[in-house]
């Protein structure tokens, strides 16, 4: 089935979006704030903690960009209105960075506000390499109004060891993943033992500097390497969490971690924007699509 499942995969960005949209689903909690606002609570009461996302990027007008600020802050309002285990992840070109980096500041001025205001958190999704050094800039001047903000470090760029050395101390917060976006090997490390090699050294650092990490990771192996280092060096529970992306199979390994004892927080993303972001999971997931297709003629 894998060739099946490769072969399904490449041709949906190609196909139209009511034939993908069985495929997307498992990916995306709805298009809705309320539909994700259920599956947050479903998440919450199994013990998840969660981070929810609206889907898109690179709006090209201000007017986009405010709206989707708006969105935002309406969202901050509802986990506390409804008591929900829940952060926000927010990517800077989805709020005004491709228009400017005033703008993109301006827009994350007024959410690192509505987060201070409920006492909540602020992640600061990391993009491209075309943005890190204005990501970056842009969570230090959150970090001046609120202290409770956080970024990503993605592992595969040479870089993420010095910026950590740079940024890391007690009130750090970062995400730590692998990288999605396609980087030349001249910034970016491109085998995959040479990313899983420098994930651990990141997560030692950010350990060694008693920063808060997240552990975004859907390797198993790396998991594994992780969990080794956690107890032999018997690192407290305090510094750090895993996070998962919502839909991603991982065979009951979640429930493992709870039930260990870990917190483990899933990444839920929602909105109209879901076909590209779906289309991404699928590649790097493609034995969801013969899981897909048992169930629908299951159902038959």
């Amino acid at each position: 089935m894998s060739i099946f499942n490769s072969m399904i995969t490449s041709t949906l960005p190609f196909l139209p979006k009511w034939f993908a949209k069985p495929f997307a689903k498992p990916y995306v909690a709805g298009k809705t704030e309320d539909t994700a606002v259920s599956h947050i609570n479903t998440l919450n009461e199994k013990g998840f903690a969660t981070t929810v996302d609206i889907l898109g990027e690179h709006v090209l007008t201000k007017v986009e960009a405010r709206n989707i600020t708006s969105q935002y802050c309406h969202l901050y309002d509802r986990i506390a209105s409804e008591s929900l285990d829940c952060n926000i992840s927010i990517k800077p070109t989805h709020v005004g960075l491709d228009i400017s980096l005033a703008e993109a500041m301006a827009n994350f001025t007024s959410l690192v506000k509505k987060a201070q205001e409920h006492g909540n958190f602020l992640r600061i999704d990391m993009e491209n390499s075309l943005f890190t050094d204005q990501t970056f800039e842009i969570y230090q001047h959150c970090k001046t109004i609120y202290k409770n903000v956080g970024v990503v470090i993605q592992s595969y760029l040479h870089r993420s060891l010095d910026d950590i050395l740079h940024l890391a101390n007690e009130d750090f917060n970062s995400r730590i993943c692998k990288g999605i976006y396609k980087e030349s090997e001249s910034i970016a490390f491109q085998s995959r033992e040479e990313i899983k090699d420098n994930y651990l050294s990141l997560a030692k650092t950010m350990a060694a500097k008693n920063a808060y990490s997240g552990f975004a990771t859907h390797d198993q192996d790396l998991i594994d390497r992780l969990l080794i280092w956690i107890e032999s060096e018997n690192i407290s529970k305090d510094l750090f969490e895993f996070q998962v992306l919502y839909g991603v199979p991982m065979s009951g390994r979640l429930e493992t971690l709870l039930e260990a004892g870990y917190k483990v927080r899933v990444y839920v993303p929602y909105g109209p924007d879901w076909f590209d972001y779906s289309v991404r999971r699928l590649k790097e997931n493609p034995k969801i699509v013969s899981y897909v297709l048992k169930n629908f003629f299951r159902k038959r």
